[in-house]
């Protein structure tokens, strides 16, 4: 049994080290698409794919559940390898030593590796001193934005069909939410109508924007409504599918679904629209900030 596995392959690789090459070429394409250096100029479809998968800010590193997906995904799949063709592997890999020129090409995509690892490793270096140096967003701090409203319309809790735009005239307050969420997101909308009280501001609408539409379909908006002890004139919105995703990549929301589970993977974000129809202010991490901003009337401004 010994002699057998540890016998050279003369003939054409297995099965195994094709897995091998193959798991590797997944990593490779993962860390480039989470990491390469895209420049400046960063195109909008890679940094929202960058947002989705790794959890990633524009031009920023991927946050600890992208940085779980490119370390441990590789390693799970390796560790499945070994586990069940570890044998056919350790073969594999003496056919591959046997001969110069498999030798030469092996040693070839090691060094390409190496080099490739060592770029990535600077461009995080580099990433992770801007992210220190620069003015980051501050975990539940409002900063200024002023930027348009994206074009979009979905479904309130009334069975009406809803634009943000339609907000133009005073403040509202924008969150994101989904309700299988049972701890965090109730605590989000709680927060904000505590914020908008303490703030002297009832006249303030929230409208709470679901990241579920799989689950959170028009029929039940109106007891996710009554479930976050929403006002009258608050708002729950949801739509197709398609309608719910495009409208939150419009607004810059990462979330990251398990297809598995169904649950949304999101931090919280809270958009601050001022009297003009403009985001003025957004806030991620928390929404401690808000009553503040609520409260000096910066976004009653025309």
């Amino acid at each position: 049994m010994e002699d057998r596995i540890a016998r050279p392959r003369t003939g054409r690789p297995g099965g195994a080290l094709i897995a091998l090459a193959v798991i590797l070429a997944i990593t490779a394409a993962w860390w480039a698409l989470a990491l390469w250096p895209a420049g400046a100029a960063e195109p909008e479809w890679l940094a929202r794919t960058r947002a989705a998968c790794f959890g990633s800010a524009p031009g920023g590193l991927p946050d600890a559940g992208g940085w779980i997906l490119l370390l441990g995904e590789p390693a799970g799949m390796v560790g499945v390898l070994l586990a069940v063709w570890g044998g056919s592997l350790r073969r594999d890999l003496h056919w591959l030593g046997a001969h110069r020129l498999r030798r030469a090409i092996a040693s070839a995509v090691v060094v390409l590796a190496a080099v490739a690892t060592g770029a990535l490793g600077v461009r995080v270096a580099r990433a992770w001193r801007r992210g220190q140096v620069t003015d980051a967003p501050v975990s539940g701090m409002p900063r200024r934005v002023d930027r348009d409203l994206p074009r979009m319309s979905l479904v309130d809790q009334l069975g009406m069909r809803n634009s943000l735009a339609q907000l133009r005239g005073r403040p509202a307050l924008v969150t994101f939410a989904f309700g299988h969420c049972a701890e965090i997101c109730p605590l989000i909308v709680s927060d904000l109508r505590t914020a908008r009280r303490v703030a002297g501001r009832s006249d303030v609408p929230l409208v709470v924007i679901t990241l579920d539409p799989w689950r959170d379909t028009p029929e039940r908006l109106p007891a996710l409504a009554r479930h976050w002890g929403l006002e009258r004139s608050d708002r729950v919105l949801s739509g197709s599918v398609t309608e719910v995703e495009a409208s939150l990549d419009a607004l810059g929301i990462t979330r990251r679904r398990n297809e598995t589970t169904g649950d949304v993977y999101h931090a919280t974000t809270v958009l601050i629209l001022d009297a003009r129809g403009r985001i003025g202010w957004r806030v991620d991490g928390g929404s401690g900030g808000v009553a503040d901003v609520l409260a000096r009337g910066g976004v009653d401004g025309s």
